[in-house]
């Protein structure tokens, strides 16, 4: 059983990754099909920068984050001089730090299952009359539904996950930026924190592999719709 402290946490991990996958799934499917579909040499670059999170250590990205959005950035002065409020350390910089750090996944899984729609299916529906955007939201975005969810379901767990960012940007404020990983952290440096260590640790694995398998799942669906 969680202590009233870790349903907390475990609360606030899942309002995290919940309006991290929210604020990333309108513009993951949007690169998710300019990937699938541009053949320009400039897509690599912008391909490489999308996917440039993965990559980087975690603390790097949350530096580079801080150093954009901390109250002497670019960023973060000038959304003090319009609001009045900070971003950095808050739970909106958690929410911008796993969104970033789980993107690339979600625009991968979408690129995929865009590369997986019959190209003839779109050019018969602009033989009808159909715009581009048209042909996108009534063929290709629904035929490719199951790879949105699943990128979707993967940045899910990622944000979950995500540590290293987080405690650079946003730091470790109890109800407001102790995610899971956040908590396990400063459990193992509390004495008599095990336990809380291992019930959270059970948490996240149970978590990760329903998720793995939801995407999985989805992936193979996916798979045999192609097929057929």
């Amino acid at each position: 059983m969680l202590t009233g402290a870790e349903t907390e946490v475990v609360l606030l991990s899942f309002q995290v990754a919940g309006w991290s996958v929210l604020v990333s799934v309108v513009p993951g499917i949007l690169l998710g099909w300019l990937f699938a579909r541009w053949h320009n040499p400039a897509r690599a670059l912008l391909q490489g920068l999308v996917m440039l999170p993965l990559v980087l250590p975690p603390v790097v990205t949350g530096y580079v984050l801080l150093w954009l959005l901390g109250r002497s950035g670019p960023l973060g002065s000038a959304w003090h001089s319009v609001t009045g409020g900070h971003i950095a350390y808050t739970t909106a910089a958690c929410v911008i730090a796993a969104a970033i750090v789980g993107f690339p996944l979600m625009v991968e899984g979408i690129r995929l299952s865009v590369l997986g729609v019959d190209r003839r299916l779109e050019d018969v529906s602009r033989s009808l009359g159909r715009g581009r955007g048209a042909t996108f939201l009534r063929v290709t975005l629904p035929l490719s539904l199951p790879g949105v969810v699943a990128g979707a379901v993967l940045s899910f767990a990622r944000a979950l996950g995500e540590f290293g960012a987080t405690i650079v940007i946003a730091g470790n404020i109890e109800g407001q930026t102790r995610t899971i990983p956040v908590a396990v952290y400063t459990l193992l440096n509390a004495p008599g924190g095990e336990p809380g260590v291992m019930r959270l640790a059970g948490v996240s694995v149970a978590i990760a592999l329903v998720a793995l398998l939801v995407a999985f799942w989805l992936g193979a669906r996916q798979r045999r719709r192609v097929s057929a």
